[in-house]
């Protein structure tokens, strides 16, 4: 062994034997949360406890949870989004008017449904990448940015619908269906998908160079310059990233309901942030992981989840509790390194 692994060796142990105990401890806090969470759902509710139950929650998860990966590289970044919700409920609409409009123009329903389904995909990454371009190259806060969009997604969607809701046609949605009521080996669609992402979430940041720069300029944006790194194109891809999440997002959510208007997505911005918040990721950008976020997401569902079934407070709560939860860790976040 050289002299030099030997001496980046001994600073890293000694960098870990310099860790408070208490942020040690604080690193298992979502795992901790959510089995204790479980433990009262159970307690509260028999029905909690049901193989139903735990497949109902995670397929309501996923679209959050698929969002939240996105948003986990975006607040590493030291960034924001605050659009995701209205964008969401653009692509839905879009999608919808595209595909009521391909299956008489191609004459082949599928075929709309397939192209609707990219197009979803397609229309995340261009608007992730709009974020990108105004934040990196126009040099605006990302808090900006995406406040300002947030407002422009929705109204375009309400202008679309005209102020109503717009609809899939019966024969349409039926195809569409199995989307997000259909299950592979007894296990939802979106549940599968929402896998497949976190674990391609979780190589891209842990072992990827591009991972590597995102917690770079979340952790010093001056010194990862210095380091050669290429800021401006590593925000663009990262916000792009969120963007194609929304849009994977949306095409699993569009069948579930058949249908856009003013009200859909609203409010998921504040859900994705508080799955990354809570699952331990820094504010101010620097730290955090895909695993932590996942099981963000799904502590976040079991809330609302014992919430419905016990009544223990009104439904019409569920935001100000994750209001709650969000001020609370970011409290609690003050006195960790």
């Amino acid at each position: 062994m050289s002299q030099p692994d030997t001496a980046e060796r001994a600073e890293a142990r000694a960098r870990e034997a310099t860790v408070p105990l208490g942020d040690r401890i604080a690193a298992f806090g979502p795992i901790i949360g959510l089995v204790l969470l479980c433990a009262a759902g159970a307690t509260l509710n028999s029905d909690f406890a049901t193989l139903d139950n735990a497949l109902n929650v995670l397929t309501r998860t996923a679209f959050i949870g698929i969002i939240a990966v996105g948003m986990c590289f975006v607040i590493i970044l030291g960034g924001i989004d605050l659009s995701v919700g209205s964008m969401a409920a653009l692509i839905a609409g879009c999608v919808i008017l595209f595909i009521n409009w391909a299956a008489s123009a191609f004459g082949s329903p599928l075929m709309a449904v397939i192209g609707g389904a990219a197009l979803a995909v397609v229309l995340g990454g261009v608007f992730g990448l709009l974020h990108g371009i105004l934040i990196a190259k126009g040099r605006i806060e990302p808090f900006i940015v995406t406040l300002g969009t947030l407002g422009i997604y929705r109204a375009y969607l309400t202008y679309f619908a005209d102020g109503g809701a717009l609809t899939l046609d019966n024969a349409l949605a039926d195809l569409y269906a199995p989307v997000y009521y259909g299950s592979f080996l007894g296990v939802p669609i979106p549940v599968w998908v929402f896998l497949l992402v976190a674990l391609l979430g979780a190589l891209i940041l842990n072992r990827t160079i591009f991972g590597r720069h995102v917690q770079a300029i979340g952790s010093n944006e001056t010194v990862a310059r210095y380091a050669a790194v290429d800021v401006e194109r590593v925000k663009i891809l990262t916000y792009m990233l969120l963007g194609l999440c929304v849009g994977v997002a949306t095409l699993l959510y569009v069948p579930r309901l058949g249908s856009a208007s003013p009200t859909t997505g609203l409010l998921w911005e504040l859900e994705a942030i508080a799955a990354v918040i809570v699952g331990g990721a820094a504010l101010k950008g620097g730290h955090g992981s895909i695993t932590g976020t996942v099981i963000g997401a799904i502590l976040l569902s079991v809330i609302s989840n014992i919430l419905n079934l016990t009544s223990l407070i009104s439904v019409y709560l569920n935001a100000a509790v994750q209001g709650f939860v969000i001020i609370t860790v970011a409290f609690l976040q003050k006195g960790r390194r």
